[in-house]
């Protein structure tokens, strides 16, 4: 079966032109040079003034990755790394420079969210129009039309022209529009704010039930936890290039690491060039937990409701460090903070391992569950500096049902009376 989507050595290159003028001036000035090639110092200063009014981004720089049918690959970077532009690239909004994209199926893609809607047409109308430009028939619009107006949930605004909407509302159709199509591959660049909590849980909930059809899955955005839950991989970029591409964990904890060093040469701390990839994520390898265990010395435990955790850790800790501090916390299977501590450590005259043991009951709902530790030089809860950043080797899957109990992952206390 052949791939999904298939993206070899692409690469876009934007000319930005100094001003308006040089669009006639630059290749006027190159044609001169060429024609007096024969005196190559004035080609050499003509050729310089052309380049002068001419400047080149390159915003991608030969990306090739190939997409089986029904997987879904999370592209994460920094602001102006290439992910929008590749992603409008696959959807056949750009050009690429060079390069080719093969796409084997149909394309619903969530990018700029109502740009092709008619501000004087109605919701309705452009309902109609913008599904029959993504390839449903009048037939299919006509048997969806009530599916995709119930899921936008604007209410009688549907009859409304556009221009008469907020924001949310056309952001809410248009995104409708798009996951009623049922396409083969879904592309999406930060579209899963849309709307209210209330909608965005829905958003959420449609778009699981289009993977779980066995959508194919292009994701964008900042929300790693999005990138976890969704994807089976991830790949990083950086400057119009593909830096490491590989499972979800791997690829958000170099980024991470690659964030963190970046912040902190931003701050001329001198630690920046010293951060390394260690066990678990990433840190100053003399400014870390060294080893960690569960319940004697496992990583991974399987418990009932409201058994004892006892969990171990060896924090590495050097004098230089004023305000140590060990955070620890409990994150549930997508990566999302449940609970955790700020636990001050003693600062040490000389490098030294600390034993710190934490124990807690596994008071938590059915599914698995990841403990994340950071170490932290920290003069107060608002000037914390992350010394090292661990979360990939300690986890414990719950296997008791508990909603009978409580709703939610962990119940909360509280006094419950009924009745007078």
């Amino acid at each position: 079966m052949p791939p999904a989507l298939h993206v070899n050595a692409v690469s876009k290159t934007y000319r930005l032109w100094a001003t308006p003028a040089s669009r006639l001036w630059v290749p006027f000035l190159y044609r001169l040079a060429h024609l007096v090639r024969g005196l190559p110092p004035l080609a050499r200063r003509l050729q310089a003034a052309a380049a002068a009014r001419l400047h080149v981004h390159e915003a991608l720089h030969g990306v090739s990755f190939t997409l089986p049918r029904g997987e879904a690959l999370g592209i994460i970077g920094h602001n102006g790394s290439g992910k929008s532009t590749l992603l409008q690239i696959v959807a056949g909004v750009l050009q690429p420079t060079s390069g080719s994209v093969h796409v084997d199926g149909r394309v619903a893609a969530l990018l700029e969210l109502g740009s092709g809607f008619n501000p004087e047409l109605t919701g309705r109308e452009n309902l109609r129009i913008n599904a029959a430009i993504l390839g449903l028939t009048s037939a299919q619009i006509r048997e969806r039309a009530d599916d995709i107006i119930a899921f936008a949930d604007i209410g009688d605004f549907i009859d409304e022209p556009v221009k008469a909407y907020s924001s949310g509302m056309a952001l809410r159709l248009a995104f409708a529009v798009q996951v009623h199509t049922d396409p083969d591959i879904l592309i999406v660049d930060e579209a899963l704010a849309v709307g209210d909590a209330a909608f965005q849980a829905k958003a959420m909930t449609r778009i699981d039930q289009i993977l779980a059809r066995g959508t194919t899955l292009l994701f964008v955005g900042h929300d790693l936890n999005a990138v976890k839950a969704f994807c089976h991989r991830a790949m990083l970029l950086e400057a119009g290039r593909v830096v490491m591409e590989g499972l979800p964990d791997e690829v958000i904890t170099e980024y991470l690491h690659r964030t963190h060093q970046r912040a902190l040469a931003a701050q001329q701390d001198a630690r920046a060039g010293r951060l390394r990839r260690i066990e678990g994520g990433y840190g100053l390898e003399d400014a870390c937990v060294v080893k960690a265990s569960l319940n004697g010395g496992a990583q991974h435990l399987e418990l009932r409701y409201g058994e004892r955790i006892d969990v171990a850790f060896e924090v590495r800790l050097p004098p230089e460090v004023a305000h140590p501090c060990l955070i620890f916390d409990v994150l549930d299977g997508r990566g999302l903070q449940l609970g955790g501590r700020r636990i001050a450590l003693p600062r040490v005259a000389e490098a030294r391992v600390l034993p710190v043991a934490i124990s807690l009951a596994a008071t938590f709902q059915q599914g698995v569950y990841r403990v994340r530790t950071r170490i932290v030089d920290a003069p107060s809860i608002e000037t914390s500096t992350v010394l090292s950043r661990q979360e990939d080797w300690l986890s414990f899957d719950v296997i008791d049902d508990s909603r009978a109990r409580f709703t939610g992952l962990f119940p909360l206390p509280m006094d419950i009376k009924v009745g007078a």
